[in-house]
């Protein structure tokens, strides 16, 4: 028990009460949409708030900026969510239309992470452009309730995991950590809702 409080200790762990309240919205952003339930948007709301002062005060921009879009698509996803009268359900795209996307957004990451990486004191920019524009195209597949969009917000978490704890953002590390482990259950939850033509 010593030996974990000393590593603990050696650790210069940076949480703050603002991250808290953020990663607890976060969390209750994250459960709620792998349930289908359009409340998910209002945590979303309140967690990215948070999340683009602590962003800009990191200075991760390219975060930063996605946090600003989360915020735009939170609301978009409510309204479109709620303008929808029918029970919850999930659809696929085609392996040629993934295709596509992922080559679009690796395009895009590199053209970002450049920019990023000549023009400003951005830290990690291709990295932090990766979870960027993959990010946005995962919510617009979660508004658009396509079921892969689980398998992006994986990836996209674990690369997130390393990114935040690499800028002394702990607390958010573990956070991506969890929503690792809730996108998993997301796309079970999802499948099982899934509505075939």
């Amino acid at each position: 028990m010593e030996e974990i409080s000393l590593f603990l200790n050696s650790i210069d762990f940076n949480w703050s009460w603002i991250e808290t309240f953020a990663v607890a919205f976060s969390i209750s952003y994250v459960v709620l949409a792998a349930k289908g339930n359009i409340w998910c948007w209002f945590f979303a709301i309140l967690s990215v708030s948070i999340y683009i002062f602590l962003c800009y005060e990191a200075k991760l921009f390219a975060e930063t900026i996605l946090q600003i879009f989360y915020l735009i698509m939170a609301f978009i996803g409510y309204f479109t969510w709620n303008n929808s009268n029918e029970k919850f359900t999930a659809k696929q795209l085609s392996i040629s239309n993934h295709i596509l996307i992922i080559l679009s957004g690796a395009i895009i990451t590199f053209l970002i992470g450049f920019y990023l990486a000549t023009y400003t004191e951005a830290k990690m920019p291709i990295i932090d452009s990766f979870t960027t524009c993959f990010s946005i195209i995962a919510t617009f597949l979660v508004v658009k309730k396509i079921l892969e969009n689980w398998i992006y917000w994986i990836i996209i978490d674990l690369v997130s995991i390393y990114i935040y704890f690499s800028r002394d953002l702990h607390l958010t590390s573990l956070l991506f950590l969890v929503y690792t482990v809730i996108a998993i259950i997301g796309y079970f939850n999802w499948k099982k809702k899934l509505q075939y033509d």
